[in-house]
C-alpha cells in the first residue's frame, strides 16, 4: 500500500532562488530554455503534489514527474531567432 513518486520541477520563484531572480539577464537565460517561457511558482509545483498525495493518485507509483514547464520534452536549448 505505499506508494512513491517525485516531482522533478524546474527554476521555481522562491526565497531560496532569490539570488537568482535578482539577475535579469540569468532569467531571461533560463526563460529561454523552457517552452512555457518562464520558471514556475510555487502553486505550480504543490498542485501537483497535492494531486500525488491525493485520492485521485491512488494507482500512481514509482512516477518521476517532471513539472518543469516542458523543458524535458523538448531538447532544453533556446529557440532560434
Amino acid at each position: 500500500g505505499v506508494r512513491v513518486n517525485a516531482v522533478n520541477p524546474t527554476l521555481v520563484y522562491t526565497p531560496f532562488t532569490a539570488g537568482m531572480q535578482d539577475q535579469p539577464e540569468l532569467v531571461a537565460k533560463f526563460n529561454e530554455r523552457i517552452p512555457m517561457g518562464r520558471g514556475a511558482q510555487p502553486d505550480d509545483i504543490s498542485g501537483v503534489i497535492a494531486f500525488l498525495a491525493s485520492e485521485d493518485a491512488r494507482f500512481v507509483t514509482g512516477v518521476n514527474l517532471p513539472v518543469d514547464g516542458g523543458v524535458s520534452a523538448s531538447n532544453g536549448q533556446p529557440k532560434l531567432s
